[in-house]
């Protein structure tokens, strides 16, 4: 049986993650920073859990924690679900350096935390894969999204040059860009929602079930790395 660790498992699409991947059999590993509730009642409900940890991916010692924790109590990860993220919305010029920090940390050096920190189970099981949770705005850009459009931008070049460096482990690495989805911090972008609508080729948002699809679909393939996924048909948008 193959063990996922999803991290921001309690946000919207996080949820949505560990759902299907324990409706396939998947034990999974389910991260919070602060939705202790949620991370109890999604272990209560699901059939595969394997244990829930505590960690603030943005600090590389809670992370190093965390990975030691999982060890001893499940032993090697093959796949990392790389998925909590946070933003604040507004023009850089009100940007203050903190603010700037946290989103960085969080969104880009806390994947970096997390892989470092699991890479040597994942060698020490024989490979596996992981998949970044990316967005439209680290491709595009978006106003009053600096911070987060260049987390998530970093997160793609990390992923490209990462997937040079893992093949040799057997491990492969992946981005998935989900689009818009009427959950978690979607919810409270009205007006980029919109905006993604209309750019949308259907007129309409990207769907949990496509992209919890998607990411299954990467995990299955043999030899897929190095890529950038989408979820979303928007005009005009050449990757």
């Amino acid at each position: 049986m193959r063990t996922a660790l999803v991290t921001g498992a309690t946000g919207g699409l996080g949820q949505h993650i560990v759902r299907f991947l324990d409706s396939k059999g998947v034990r999974t590993i389910i991260h919070y920073n602060k939705n202790e509730e949620i991370a109890h009642k999604l272990e209560d409900e699901l059939k595969h859990v394997a244990c829930i940890i505590k960690g603030d991916i943005s600090d590389y010692e809670s992370v190093l924690s965390m990975s030691e924790e999982v060890s001893q109590k499940v032993g090697p990860v093959d796949m990392i679900i790389n998925n909590a993220s946070i933003t604040i919305d507004k023009l850089l010029i009100k940007y203050t350096e903190d603010e700037w920090d946290r989103v960085i940390n969080t969104n880009l050096k806390g994947t970096f935390n997390v892989i470092k920190s699991f890479l040597p189970q994942m060698i020490k099981y024989g490979g596996g894969d992981i998949i970044n949770i990316s967005s439209y705005s680290g491709i595009r850009g978006s106003e009053g999204q600096a911070a987060y459009s260049a987390s998530k931008a970093g997160l793609i070049g990390l992923t490209l040059s990462l997937s040079k460096e893992l093949s040799v482990y057997n491990i492969k690495i992946n981005v998935l860009v989900p689009g818009y989805l009427p959950l978690g911090m979607g919810l409270k972008a009205a007006e980029a929602m919109k905006r993604a609508v209309d750019m949308s080729a259907r007129r309409n948002l990207s769907s949990p079930d496509d992209v919890v699809e998607l990411i299954y679909f990467i995990l299955k393939s043999r030899s897929i790395t190095g890529q950038v996924f989408t979820c979303e048909s928007r005009v005009g948008f050449n990757y």
